[in-house]
């Protein structure tokens, strides 16, 4: 098998890229469910990419390390979900 060889500043390039890139739609999630889903996603892209890069490129240890990052983001990320904050004002309640 042929492993994805390339310079080892791109592969640094690439992983960053494709971080920054999952890390910006999460800057508003507040609620447990939102942040979990993008505590997975997260978790799911590091996880393949550093499995990637540990194991040269082949299938198998890269979905396997994707799939422990993405269980692990996901209940990181619902459990440091801030807590809403609610106040009572005239009956009606704010968020």
């Amino acid at each position: 098998m042929h492993s994805i060889a390339t310079a080892r500043a791109a592969k640094k390039a690439l992983l960053f890229a494709t971080v920054l890139a999952a890390a910006a739609p999460l800057y508003g999630c507040y609620t447990p469910g939102e942040r979990a889903l993008g505590g997975g996603i997260i978790g799911g892209l590091g996880g393949a990419g550093i499995g990637a890069l540990a194991s040269g490129g082949l299938a198998g240890p890269t979905l396997a390390s994707a799939a422990i990052g993405s269980a692990g983001g996901a209940i990181i990320g619902a459990a440091t979900a801030p807590h809403p904050y609610y106040y009572r004002r005239h009956r009606r309640y704010y968020y």
